[in-house]
């Protein structure tokens, strides 16, 4: 009897084997991709290294022996591990940027990709962007996706998790920002000072219902990065209860908070959130000014 990797002889051969596979297994798609073809394609691809797009000249490549074993085995890994294929691979995008992950950080996803791609536009206006903040960075994603729209600002990535900085500083010097990116340890904002144009987030927000239910691919997403109480809302109460000493004038919140966000809008009666809708899917995320927060709150 012959092994899938004797028959497996061109990059077109893995890719139907790896749609076929992952269409009898019923897998999950959330991490980047939303169906089985774009799943293999990005497994088979990005594992020989070639690129995602315009790739069709390499369809008929022959495969040495030492390729097709990595990509049987990480399809094996997908299939029988629910492993997301960016851990597989090493590799997310984000904002069309590319970023090292592993199990100690989120796979990135945030819709903000399509906020930060319009340069905060509307809400920014025409204020001008020196100082950025990604609270929760994991990889740092969004920070990084910041500097690379607001070339002149200097942005902080912090989070509470020693593992995920090293994972952010990874990708700070992957993208040659070490002179304008740094990543600072913080729990929310208790080691942090001083005030900025822009804090973005993409706090833990998961509510207990919705991990409990969760499809097995989260699970090798680190908890530290999903989980935030009954609600959901666990950091995003500390954000806002601070996020305003944090801000300049005219200066921007944005948090994204998924699911928990009719919780949140709950809470807080008070606050008129703007939430935000996206041409590429994904909602729950808000957008509130200093001025906004501080009215509301009733701080000064």
């Amino acid at each position: 009897m012959t092994r899938p990797i004797d028959d497996l002889i061109t990059v077109r051969d893995c890719l139907r084997y790896a749609a076929s596979r992952f269409s009898e297994a019923g897998l999950y798609f959330g991490h980047g991709t939303d169906n089985v073809w774009d799943e293999a394609v990005l497994l088979v691809m990005r594992s020989l290294h070639l690129p995602l797009e315009n790739n069709t000249l390499f369809l008929d490549a022959r495969l040495t022996r030492d390729e097709r074993q990595v990509i049987l085995e990480r399809i094996d890994r997908r299939v029988q591990d629910r492993k997301p294929v960016a851990y597989l691979i090493g590799e997310a995008w984000f904002m069309g940027l590319p970023f090292r992950v592993d199990e100690r950080v989120l796979v990135p996803r945030s819709p903000m990709a399509e906020l930060l791609e319009a340069g905060l536009q509307p809400w920014l206006a025409d204020r001008p962007v020196e100082r950025v903040l990604d609270l929760c960075t994991g990889s740092g994603c969004i920070g990084i996706a910041a500097a690379s729209v607001f070339t002149d600002a200097r942005v902080d990535l912090s989070d509470v998790s020693e593992d995920a900085l090293e994972v952010a500083r990874t990708n700070i010097q992957l993208h040659g920002l070490e002179d304008r990116v740094r990543a600072v340890r913080s729990d929310v904002f208790d080691q942090l000072e001083g005030r900025y144009d822009v804090i973005l987030s993409n706090p833990p927000y998961v509510d207990a219902e919705d991990m409990a239910d969760m499809p097995d691919e989260y699970h090798h997403e680190p908890r530290l990065g999903l989980e935030a109480g009954h609600d959901g809302l666990a950091i995003a109460h500390r954000i806002l209860d601070r996020a305003a000493d944090h801000l300049n004038p005219g200066g921007l919140l944005i948090v994204e908070v998924g699911n928990s966000w009719g919780a949140l809008d709950d809470a807080y009666p008070q606050l008129p959130f703007t939430w935000l809708e996206f041409d590429n899917g994904g909602d729950g995320v808000f957008v509130l000014t200093r001025e906004t927060l501080v009215e509301g709150l009733g701080k000064s």
